[in-house]
This record gives C-alpha cells, sequence and structure tokens, in this order.
C-alpha cells in the first residue's frame, strides 16, 4: 500500500476555517476506529513511538490541510520552540523533494493524470514526516493528524482490497482480517464537507503538505 507522508505549506489555507461538522467526522472516524480496535485485540500492534506509518508520502486534503495549520497555530501558542523545530524538518523535507514532486510546487497540488499517478507511486516513499519527532517517535501535531494517519493499521479496504499495517495481523486467515475491517466514513461525511466548501480552489483537493 502507498504509504505518505508529507511536507507542509499551507499558507493559502490558514485563512480558512473547519466547517462546524467537521468536529462530528472526527468523532465518526475515532469512534471507528476504537471499534475496529476492540476486535482486533492482539492482532493490532499499533502503540506509541512505532513509527512504520511515518514514512513515505501520501495526498491530503483541504479539511486535513487546515486541521494541520490549525493544530501548528494552536501548539504555538504553547511551545514555540517545537514548532521552530517542525518548521526547520518542513523546509529541509521541501527542499529535498522539490525537484521530483510530482505537482504543483507552490501550492502543494498534485498532478491529476495515469502519468502522474505512476510518478506519484514511485515519489518520496522513504521521507520520514517532519511532524514526526526524531527523538520521542511521537507526533508532534497528533489530535491534528490527517484522516489516512487517523486509520493506519486496521483493515481498510481500497481498490486493491483490504490493506493493514504489515507489522500487524501476522498469522491472522483472511477471513479473521475481514471481520476487523474499518469502516471510515459510512455516511462519507468527509466527501460531502469537501462538495460544500466554499471557496476552495481545487475541487478533488489532493495535495501534500509542503514547507511550514
Amino acid at each position: 500500500m502507498k504509504r505518505a507522508r508529507l511536507m507542509w505549506h499551507a499558507s493559502e489555507m490558514s485563512s480558512r476555517r473547519l466547517p462546524a461538522a467537521d468536529g462530528a467526522l472526527i468523532q465518526i472516524v475515532d469512534a471507528a476506529l476504537a471499534d475496529a480496535d476492540r476486535r482486533s485485540g492482539e492482532w493490532l500492534v499499533c502503540r506509541p513511538g512505532c513509527t512504520q506509518c511515518c514514512v513515505g508520502v501520501f495526498a491530503i486534503n483541504q479539511l486535513d490541510a487546515v486541521r494541520l495549520q490549525q493544530g501548528l497555530a494552536e501548539l504555538e501558542q504553547t511551545d514555540a520552540a517545537r514548532v521552530g523545530r517542525i518548521r526547520l524538518r518542513a523546509r529541509a523535507s521541501a527542499a529535498r523533494l522539490a525537484a521530483e514532486f510530482p505537482g504543483n510546487v507552490r501550492t502543494g497540488v498534485l498532478d491529476e493524470g495515469p502519468e502522474a499517478e505512476e510518478r506519484f507511486a514511485e515519489f518520496a516513499n522513504d521521507e520520514v514526516c517532519p511532524v514526526l519527532d526524531p527523538e520521542t517517535g511521537l507526533c508532534d501535531l497528533y489530535e491534528a493528524r490527517p484522516m489516512t494517519c487517523r486509520t493506519f493499521g486496521p483493515p481498510v479496504r481500497a481498490e486493491g482490497g483490504l490493506g493493514v499495517c504489515e507489522l500487524c495481523f501476522h498469522g491472522a486467515s483472511d477471513e479473521q482480517i475481514a471481520a476487523c475491517e474499518i469502516v471510515v466514513d459510512p455516511d462519507d461525511v468527509e466527501s460531502k464537507l469537501l462538495g460544500n466548501w466554499r471557496g476552495r480552489e481545487v475541487r478533488a483537493g489532493r495535495r501534500l503538505l509542503r514547507s511550514a
């Protein structure tokens, strides 16, 4: 499964506000994850300090970007030094990836189409998330993390079938894995929120976090 981690610059998003229903969306997703965690039991080995899902890059949408932007701003009120370290890591990551970025480097929006998808599949798979604290192995913006981060670990259905973290579900049968599938957003609330987002610049909203 193509993983992804991000660099970050969402300057054009800084004046945006999350829709009121975004909080409900987070509650739905977190409840689904808790249920999948309960059903998965010892097969799900995700623990603080495990950074398997913090390496490689993935696409995010506008809601993810604004949550991260707001999370960074909130953290700056209480721990400006930590935010400074995040920014340094993000800018270094942006500099490393700019030359091969499969999209618009300035905006962070990814190109569309088969060729772009192929380029993205091979892009930055070893890049560590700049929001990951290298000393503690913890996410510095955990409460504001993107949806992909929130749901990584339990079986999630994608185009190729059920995907799971390669560290989890060792020894489980296909049936046992399927019984632990997480249905992230059964009523497609996220798509509805994105569809109603007034003034957004890109309807399909695929972007990478760039530099802070």
